[in-house]
């Protein structure tokens, strides 16, 4: 089974604002909390995810890349929204974090994230992290495509 072990922060300052950034557009074919399924692009290449409940910052993660056509299909069979955003991998401390800073409905949302081997893997945070929000539903993205930022 695929395991996903992430901890989500919110970001403070502009300092993350570091190297190009990627721009990522992600819709939801389901959006149960039980189970998402979502197809996400990235540039010229796209995914499709599913992924299980959250059990604090552990959960079922199963990625499949599919050709970039069929994922523009399938965005249009989305429920809700797009989510977009400009990703920056940040590395710091030998670790790889993930910036996401939010458009559209979700602009003025920075989150980063950070991928771990376990629950308890120790981590350096860099200056820039604010509070964690691992645990809290509506920065999900998956929220966020049902109830924007802006709507908070």
């Amino acid at each position: 089974m695929g395991i996903e072990i992430e901890r989500k922060f919110l970001v403070n300052g502009e300092v993350w604002k570091q190297g190009p950034g990627q721009l990522i557009s992600q819709g939801y074919l389901n959006r149960d909390k039980q189970r998402t399924v979502r197809v996400r692009i990235a540039g010229e290449q796209a995914w499709l995810t599913s992924k299980g409940l959250s059990t604090g910052a552990t959960r079922a993660e199963f990625e499949y890349p599919v050709p970039l056509a069929d994922a523009l299909e399938m965005l249009a069979l989305c429920d809700g929204p797009r989510v977009e955003k400009i990703r920056r991998c940040i590395p710091h401390q030998g670790m790889t974090w993930e910036v996401d800073e939010f458009l559209g409905d979700n602009a003025g949302l920075v989150v980063a994230e950070i991928e771990l081997q376990s629950a308890d893997q120790a981590f350096e945070p860099p200056t820039w992290l604010g509070p964690e929000v691992t645990t809290e539903t509506r920065y999900f993205n998956s929220s966020l495509a049902s109830l924007p930022f802006s709507r908070w």
